[in-house]
């Protein structure tokens, strides 16, 4: 009940992703291993000989205190069991604490890391792998985060927010769901959604619990296993590189080195590294470190240090010091006996900035996957593509392009002006000719004249071309109504749509149907059919 299509196709993916997933020359050397289950092999490896049985433990220990109030699966038991074990491994990916998952591809990314650990558990029978979803408690921007869409409309959180938004109270979200509950319609599908909205946002105290108490609702049955980290024991096991950081500035310099050889391949950059990148955390406060000459101030307060009284703050109080995206990957990586993140584009590329500065830490770089990306279709949409007599991938097209093709292929009369062009242009051929041999002054005029008669050729194939999508507006507007369906605002619908929209309609059968037709390392974008 799935198609493929390339990524490239799509016309939504940028040109590094495209090189990426090709293998392109030009990016090898801003990667370790390319995504394939041989190359784990080699990763395995190498994240073996550099992963400590301590910081294996203090994962651990931290990961049951931050499971101890809740129910979990046998499955979630066992992998967070495992991972005390040295032949465990994990596949994480990462995602903001979005109100309700925010846009669809939060399934997308939590099915690409489940997949991948069954593949890798196949591939590699004498390890466990474990799914990790990284919970980004940290972020500051709540704009980014108190909103999703069902239905096109915005259900939206409003509240004041200061510093890290796992910690903020989910105090006001009983009026969200009520805003919510008046959009869905009364089938049992609908009063699950409404009842796990409820025990999340109304029965947890904190951004953060509501978050994992989700995730765990819809994932846990299949192991997945939620971290926090946000965690004072695991930020101590990373106080060396804090240390590190605040006092070299190693990041700044090898990230703006490889960001100089990106850009000087012709790609865009995602991110820029700071002087200093991390954050000072408090309670309603997560704001930049400055250093200035001799000290170390807290932008935006009156909190400085000397160096010797900053190098003591890390050691006492760990959890004060927040990694921003530059440093954040190097904790996750060494925290986690991690193999690969899985990303979208966006992600992945910042990562690509990030390798040289890995090696100079001397932490393993993971392999880098892109998630899976998918266009889900109704049973009531699929019959008006048949009726349609439309191919998927016409879809993706611009919409005023997918407009001019459509009215190309169903119209009549011919509106593509081509042929006369060509035999205007073979007639000033001869013109040309004639100039040459007597005037060639007169080639200039004759140049001028081919123009303004080309360019009155191509503006009455462009009048024709309107006056047909007049004649031809009503199978015109059907098309233009189901590509808005499919694509919200003109974007993917992943990018826009909230999972209960289609939880709405098709339940459990949802997440079992994702989970079936995704596969991580296909690296092509999914259509899929919902049944």
């Amino acid at each position: 009940m799935a198609d493929c299509i390339s990524y490239e196709e799509t016309f939504y993916f940028s040109k590094l992703i495209i090189d990426y997933l090709a293998e392109k020359k030009s990016l090898q050397q801003f990667y370790q291993h390319f995504p394939s289950l041989e190359n784990f092999e080699k990763q395995l490896q190498e994240k073996q000989k550099n992963y400590s049985t301590k910081t294996r433990k203090v994962l651990v220990k931290s990961l049951q205190q931050q499971y101890k109030n809740m129910l979990i699966s046998a499955s979630t038991e066992e992998n967070i069991q495992a991972l005390a074990q040295e032949n465990t491994f994990t596949v994480t990916t990462g995602h903001q604490l979005n109100l309700f998952t925010g846009p669809l591809y939060f399934l997308y990314k939590i099915i690409s890391t489940l997949n991948l650990t069954e593949s890798l558990a196949e591939k590699y029978p004498d390890k466990n792998f474990v799914p990790i979803y990284w919970m980004a408690t940290e972020d500051h921007d709540f704009e980014e985060i108190n909103f999703f869409n069902f239905n096109e409309e915005k259900i939206q959180w409003k509240k004041e927010s200061k510093g890290a938004v796992g910690e903020l109270s989910t105090e006001g979200l009983q009026e969200v769901l009520e805003q919510f509950s008046s959009k869905l319609n009364s089938s049992e599908n609908a009063e699950y959604i409404k009842s796990i909205f409820k025990k999340a946002y109304t029965e947890h105290a904190t951004l953060t619990e509501a978050t994992r108490f989700l995730a765990n609702e819809l994932f846990g049955k299949y192991g997945l296993v939620i971290l926090d980290g946000n965690d004072k024991a695991l930020k101590k096991e990373f106080s060396p590189f804090v240390k590190n950081e605040l006092i070299k500035q190693t990041s700044f310099k090898k990230v703006t080195e490889t960001t100089e050889k990106l850009e000087s391949e012709g790609f865009k950059i995602q991110v820029n590294p700071r002087e200093i990148n991390l954050f000072y955390l408090k309670e309603n406060l997560r704001e930049r470190i400055i250093k200035e000459e001799d000290l170390y101030f807290v932008h935006e307060t009156e909190i400085r240090f000397t160096e010797n009284e900053l190098l003591k703050e890390i050691e006492n109080y760990p959890e004060r010091f927040s990694p921003n995206v530059i440093m954040r990957p190097l904790y996750q990586e060494v925290i986690l006996p991690n193999l690969c993140y899985i990303g979208g584009g966006g992600e992945l590329a910042y990562w690509l900035q990030l390798k040289e500065f890995f090696e100079v830490e001397k932490i393993p770089f993971p392999i880098l996957l892109l998630r899976n990306s998918a266009l889900l279709i109704t049973e009531k949409q699929d019959k008006k593509i048949k009726n349609l007599n439309l191919r998927v991938t016409d879809l993706f097209l611009n919409q005023s392009d997918l407009e001019t093709k459509r009215t190309n292929e169903i119209s009549k009369i011919d509106i593509d002006f081509s042929v006369q062009k060509k035999h205007l242009q073979q007639q000033f051929e001869d013109l040309y000719a004639l100039a040459e041999k007597t005037d060639k002054s007169f080639v200039g005029a004759v140049a001028a004249q081919e123009k303004k008669q080309i360019n009155g050729l191509s503006h009455l194939e462009k009048r024709l071309l309107k006056a047909q999508k007049r004649k031809l507006k009503d199978e015109l507007d059907r098309l233009v109504n189901l590509q808005d369906q499919l694509f919200p605002k003109q974007n993917l619908q992943e990018r826009q749509a909230n999972f209960s929209e289609f939880y709405q309609a098709y339940g459990k059968g949802l997440i079992q149907q994702l989970k079936q037709e995704l596969n991580p390392l296909q690296q092509e974008f999914s259509i899929i059919y919902l049944s």
